[in-house]
Protein backbone atom coordinates (compact mmCIF):
# COMPACT_ATOMS: atom_id res chain seq x y z
CA UNK A 1 0.00 0.00 0.00
CA UNK A 2 2.03 2.95 -1.16
CA UNK A 3 -0.62 5.11 -3.15
CA UNK A 4 -3.25 7.19 -1.31
CA UNK A 5 -7.00 5.86 -2.03
CA UNK A 6 -10.08 6.39 -0.87
CA UNK A 7 -12.73 3.06 -1.20
CA UNK A 8 -16.05 2.15 -0.54
CA UNK A 9 -17.19 -1.35 0.41
CA UNK A 10 -21.23 -2.01 0.49
CA UNK A 11 -22.46 -5.42 2.33
CA UNK A 12 -26.03 -6.26 3.57
CA UNK A 13 -26.47 -2.70 4.01
CA UNK A 14 -23.18 -1.71 5.51
CA UNK A 15 -20.90 1.05 3.50
CA UNK A 16 -17.62 0.90 4.54
CA UNK A 17 -15.19 4.18 3.77
CA UNK A 18 -11.48 3.52 3.92
CA UNK A 19 -8.98 6.22 3.86
CA UNK A 20 -5.10 5.41 3.46
CA UNK A 21 -2.20 7.94 2.70
CA UNK A 22 1.36 6.55 3.03
CA UNK A 23 2.74 9.23 5.01
CA UNK A 24 0.76 7.62 8.40
CA UNK A 25 -2.72 8.47 6.92
CA UNK A 26 -2.33 12.34 6.34
CA UNK A 27 -4.93 14.35 4.31
CA UNK A 28 -3.97 16.01 1.04
CA UNK A 29 -6.48 18.17 -0.26
CA UNK A 30 -7.61 15.07 -3.29
CA UNK A 31 -7.92 12.52 -0.43
CA UNK A 32 -10.43 15.16 1.80
CA UNK A 33 -12.12 15.97 -1.18
CA UNK A 34 -12.56 12.09 -2.13
CA UNK A 35 -13.67 11.36 1.48
CA UNK A 36 -16.06 14.02 1.35
CA UNK A 37 -17.86 13.25 -2.25
CA UNK A 38 -18.12 9.67 -1.11
CA UNK A 39 -19.57 10.03 2.25
CA UNK A 40 -22.53 12.20 0.45
CA UNK A 41 -23.33 10.03 -1.89
CA UNK A 42 -23.34 6.82 0.60
CA UNK A 43 -25.75 9.12 2.58
CA UNK A 44 -27.66 9.90 -0.58
CA UNK A 45 -27.92 5.77 -1.07
CA UNK A 46 -31.27 4.12 -0.95
CA UNK A 47 -29.78 0.80 -0.37
CA UNK A 48 -27.11 1.88 2.82
CA UNK A 49 -28.35 2.10 6.47
CA UNK A 50 -25.13 2.84 8.37
CA UNK A 51 -21.79 4.15 7.34
CA UNK A 52 -18.46 2.58 8.88
CA UNK A 53 -15.34 5.32 8.46
CA UNK A 54 -11.62 4.08 8.58
CA UNK A 55 -8.38 3.98 7.94
CA UNK A 56 -6.20 1.70 6.34
CA UNK A 57 -2.97 0.12 8.02
CA UNK A 58 -3.11 -1.42 11.82
CA UNK A 59 -1.17 1.85 13.27
CA UNK A 60 -2.14 5.59 12.64
CA UNK A 61 -5.68 6.32 11.96
CA UNK A 62 -5.04 9.68 11.13
CA UNK A 63 -2.07 12.12 10.97
CA UNK A 64 -4.00 15.35 10.17
CA UNK A 65 -3.32 17.70 7.42
CA UNK A 66 -0.23 16.92 4.76
CA UNK A 67 2.96 18.41 5.47
CA UNK A 68 3.99 18.42 1.79
CA UNK A 69 0.64 20.53 1.40
CA UNK A 70 0.88 23.11 3.93
CA UNK A 71 5.01 23.87 3.06
CA UNK A 72 3.45 24.41 -0.23
CA UNK A 73 0.71 26.88 0.57
CA UNK A 74 1.98 30.57 -0.25
CA UNK A 75 -1.00 32.65 -1.07
CA UNK A 76 -4.52 32.76 1.10
CA UNK A 77 -6.46 31.20 -1.12
CA UNK A 78 -4.58 27.96 -1.64
CA UNK A 79 -4.74 27.91 2.23
CA UNK A 80 -8.21 28.70 2.64
CA UNK A 81 -8.97 25.82 -0.18
CA UNK A 82 -7.19 23.44 1.36
CA UNK A 83 -8.36 23.79 4.87
CA UNK A 84 -11.88 24.56 3.44
CA UNK A 85 -11.06 20.47 2.46
CA UNK A 86 -11.22 19.42 6.31
CA UNK A 87 -14.20 21.50 6.46
CA UNK A 88 -16.04 19.78 3.85
CA UNK A 89 -15.32 16.49 5.46
CA UNK A 90 -17.24 17.73 8.40
CA UNK A 91 -20.12 19.04 6.67
CA UNK A 92 -20.50 16.05 4.75
CA UNK A 93 -20.47 13.55 7.90
CA UNK A 94 -22.83 16.25 9.60
CA UNK A 95 -25.24 16.52 6.87
CA UNK A 96 -25.32 12.67 5.96
CA UNK A 97 -28.41 11.05 6.70
CA UNK A 98 -27.11 7.72 7.75
CA UNK A 99 -25.08 6.89 11.33
CA UNK A 100 -21.41 6.90 10.83
CA UNK A 101 -19.60 4.32 13.38
CA UNK A 102 -15.74 5.53 13.20
CA UNK A 103 -13.45 2.93 13.90
CA UNK A 104 -10.07 4.32 15.31
CA UNK A 105 -7.43 1.97 15.36
CA UNK A 106 -4.62 4.15 16.92
CA UNK A 107 -2.86 7.39 16.85
CA UNK A 108 -5.02 10.19 15.58
CA UNK A 109 -4.01 13.90 15.23
CA UNK A 110 -5.05 17.69 14.44
CA UNK A 111 -7.41 16.96 11.49
CA UNK A 112 -7.83 13.46 12.31
CA UNK A 113 -9.65 14.39 15.71
CA UNK A 114 -11.78 16.45 13.92
CA UNK A 115 -12.67 13.68 11.43
CA UNK A 116 -12.79 11.41 14.61
CA UNK A 117 -15.33 13.72 15.98
CA UNK A 118 -17.90 14.22 13.38
CA UNK A 119 -18.67 10.56 13.66
CA UNK A 120 -21.97 10.02 15.13
CA UNK A 121 -20.66 6.63 17.53
CA UNK A 122 -16.76 6.45 17.76
CA UNK A 123 -15.12 3.19 18.90
CA UNK A 124 -11.51 2.87 19.10
CA UNK A 125 -8.62 0.75 20.77
CA UNK A 126 -6.68 1.37 23.79
CA UNK A 127 -3.92 2.57 21.40
CA UNK A 128 -6.00 5.46 20.10
CA UNK A 129 -4.53 8.25 21.55
CA UNK A 130 -5.27 11.82 20.46
CA UNK A 131 -3.18 14.87 19.90
CA UNK A 132 -4.17 18.11 18.62
CA UNK A 133 -0.96 19.56 17.68
CA UNK A 134 -1.81 22.63 15.46
CA UNK A 135 -0.61 25.25 17.65
CA UNK A 136 2.91 23.47 17.50
CA UNK A 137 3.38 25.09 13.73
CA UNK A 138 1.38 28.44 14.66
CA UNK A 139 -1.78 27.67 13.41
CA UNK A 140 -4.74 26.34 15.59
CA UNK A 141 -7.66 23.84 15.09
CA UNK A 142 -9.76 26.30 13.99
CA UNK A 143 -11.81 24.18 10.92
CA UNK A 144 -12.14 20.63 13.37
CA UNK A 145 -12.88 22.91 16.67
CA UNK A 146 -16.37 23.42 16.43
CA UNK A 147 -16.81 19.63 16.08
CA UNK A 148 -13.89 18.02 18.70
CA UNK A 149 -15.72 21.00 20.85
CA UNK A 150 -19.14 19.25 20.27
CA UNK A 151 -17.38 15.76 21.83
CA UNK A 152 -15.07 17.06 24.37
CA UNK A 153 -16.97 20.00 25.67
CA UNK A 154 -15.28 23.61 25.87
CA UNK A 155 -12.70 22.37 28.49
CA UNK A 156 -11.67 19.35 27.16
CA UNK A 157 -10.99 21.01 23.43
CA UNK A 158 -9.56 23.95 24.77
CA UNK A 159 -6.85 21.81 27.16
CA UNK A 160 -5.96 19.74 24.11
CA UNK A 161 -6.05 22.44 21.80
CA UNK A 162 -3.28 24.67 24.46
CA UNK A 163 -1.47 21.54 25.19
CA UNK A 164 -0.26 20.73 21.74
CA UNK A 165 3.08 18.96 22.41
CA UNK A 166 1.11 15.93 24.64
CA UNK A 167 -0.82 12.89 23.42
CA UNK A 168 -4.30 12.46 25.54
CA UNK A 169 -4.88 8.09 26.35
CA UNK A 170 -7.86 6.53 24.48
CA UNK A 171 -9.35 6.30 28.18
CA UNK A 172 -9.27 9.85 28.30
CA UNK A 173 -11.23 10.63 25.12
CA UNK A 174 -13.45 8.12 26.44
CA UNK A 175 -14.00 9.55 29.56
CA UNK A 176 -14.69 13.39 27.60
CA UNK A 177 -16.98 11.95 25.34
CA UNK A 178 -15.31 11.24 21.90
CA UNK A 179 -14.99 7.87 22.21
CA UNK A 180 -18.09 5.50 22.55
CA UNK A 181 -16.10 1.95 23.55
CA UNK A 182 -12.42 1.38 23.87
CA UNK A 183 -10.99 -1.93 23.16
CA UNK A 184 -7.91 -3.77 23.90
CA UNK A 185 -6.75 -4.81 20.12
CA UNK A 186 -7.94 -4.11 16.81
CA UNK A 187 -9.16 -7.85 16.42
CA UNK A 188 -11.73 -7.15 19.37
CA UNK A 189 -12.42 -3.35 17.87
CA UNK A 190 -13.42 -4.75 14.51
CA UNK A 191 -15.40 -7.56 15.63
CA UNK A 192 -17.44 -5.12 17.91
CA UNK A 193 -17.75 -2.23 14.89
CA UNK A 194 -18.84 -5.05 12.74
CA UNK A 195 -21.96 -6.24 15.21
CA UNK A 196 -22.83 -2.74 16.20
CA UNK A 197 -23.34 -2.17 12.51
CA UNK A 198 -25.15 -4.94 11.68
CA UNK A 199 -27.22 -4.32 14.50
CA UNK A 200 -28.03 -0.87 13.74
CA UNK A 201 -29.12 -2.14 10.15
CA UNK A 202 -32.12 -4.22 12.40
CA UNK A 203 -33.71 0.13 12.94
CA UNK A 204 -35.98 1.89 11.27
CA UNK A 205 -33.81 3.70 8.44
CA UNK A 206 -36.06 7.10 9.08
CA UNK A 207 -35.94 6.86 12.45
CA UNK A 208 -32.33 6.88 12.61
CA UNK A 209 -32.44 9.96 9.89
CA UNK A 210 -34.22 12.04 12.03
CA UNK A 211 -32.43 11.00 15.23
CA UNK A 212 -29.02 12.39 13.22
CA UNK A 213 -31.20 15.65 12.67
CA UNK A 214 -31.40 15.70 16.55
CA UNK A 215 -28.15 15.31 17.07
CA UNK A 216 -26.38 17.90 15.10
CA UNK A 217 -29.41 20.61 16.16
CA UNK A 218 -27.87 23.64 16.49
CA UNK A 219 -24.91 22.91 14.00
CA UNK A 220 -26.52 24.79 10.75
CA UNK A 221 -24.13 27.22 10.86
CA UNK A 222 -21.35 25.22 10.04
CA UNK A 223 -21.20 25.85 6.45
CA UNK A 224 -19.85 29.04 6.79
CA UNK A 225 -18.87 28.94 9.92
CA UNK A 226 -16.06 26.45 9.06
CA UNK A 227 -15.59 28.20 5.67
CA UNK A 228 -15.10 31.14 8.39
CA UNK A 229 -12.31 29.12 10.35
CA UNK A 230 -11.03 28.06 6.96
CA UNK A 231 -10.00 31.47 5.87
CA UNK A 232 -7.97 32.18 9.73
CA UNK A 233 -6.35 28.84 8.79
CA UNK A 234 -5.38 29.97 5.85
CA UNK A 235 -3.72 33.22 6.79
CA UNK A 236 -2.03 32.28 9.78
CA UNK A 237 -0.03 29.17 7.40
CA UNK A 238 1.39 32.37 6.06
CA UNK A 239 2.80 34.25 9.19
CA UNK A 240 6.33 34.31 9.30
CA UNK A 241 6.24 32.02 12.35
CA UNK A 242 4.64 29.23 10.79
CA UNK A 243 6.76 29.18 7.15
CA UNK A 244 9.65 29.24 9.77
CA UNK A 245 8.48 26.12 11.67
CA UNK A 246 7.60 24.04 8.49
CA UNK A 247 11.00 24.42 6.70
CA UNK A 248 11.84 21.67 9.71
CA UNK A 249 9.77 19.36 7.71
CA UNK A 250 10.89 19.76 4.80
Amino acid sequence: MNEAYVKQNTENGIATIEFFHPAHNSLPGEVLANLANTITEAGNDDAIKVIILKSGGDRTFCAGASFTELININDAETGKVFFSGFANVINAMRKCPKFIIGRIQGKTVGGGVGVASATDYCMATKFAAIKLSELNIGIGPFVVGPAVERKLGTSGFSQIAIDANSFYEAEWAKHKGLYNQVYDSVEELDEAVQKFAENLCNYNPEAMKEMKKVFWSGTEDWDGLLAERAVISGRLVLSDFTKETLKRFK
